[in-house]
């Protein structure tokens, strides 16, 4: 049973390490962690992780106009974290899967632990 787990914890790095020397995958990804430091797109990802909503229900959830919500909306869909389907008149946004659900809970999770003093 290790062995397995050291293989796979080896596939895992070759993994990593390809993916690391891909410039359009790495840009890729600084562009979503660029998604995520906004504190209402936060918002907006966090409400979509308890279900899909209209522009007018983050528009409460968020407590921002329905303009900011909307370009928050085009900036996160042009990112591929979020997408949208019509629901006759109203748009209805969701995210995009489940991975950028584990990036908001991993965010959260580390934001929330204690702070360690550094080593200098």
């Amino acid at each position: 049973m290790d062995r397995e787990k050291q293989h796979e914890g080896q596939q895992d790095s070759r993994r990593l390490a390809d993916l690391l020397t891909n410039d359009d995958v790495v840009y890729s990804a600084t562009q979503i962690f660029d998604a995520l430091s906004d504190f209402t797109r936060f918002q907006i990802l966090s409400a979509l992780m308890m279900g899909e909503k209209s522009v007018s229900e983050l528009q409460i959830v968020c407590n921002v106009s329905q303009s900011a919500i909307s370009h928050q909306l085009r900036l996160l869909r042009d990112r591929g974290l979020v997408t949208a389907r019509r629901d006759g008149q109203r748009v209805i946004y969701s995210l995009a899967d489940e991975h950028v659900a584990t990036l908001i809970c991993v965010g959260l999770e580390h934001a929330a632990e204690p702070e360690r003093p550094s080593e200098e």
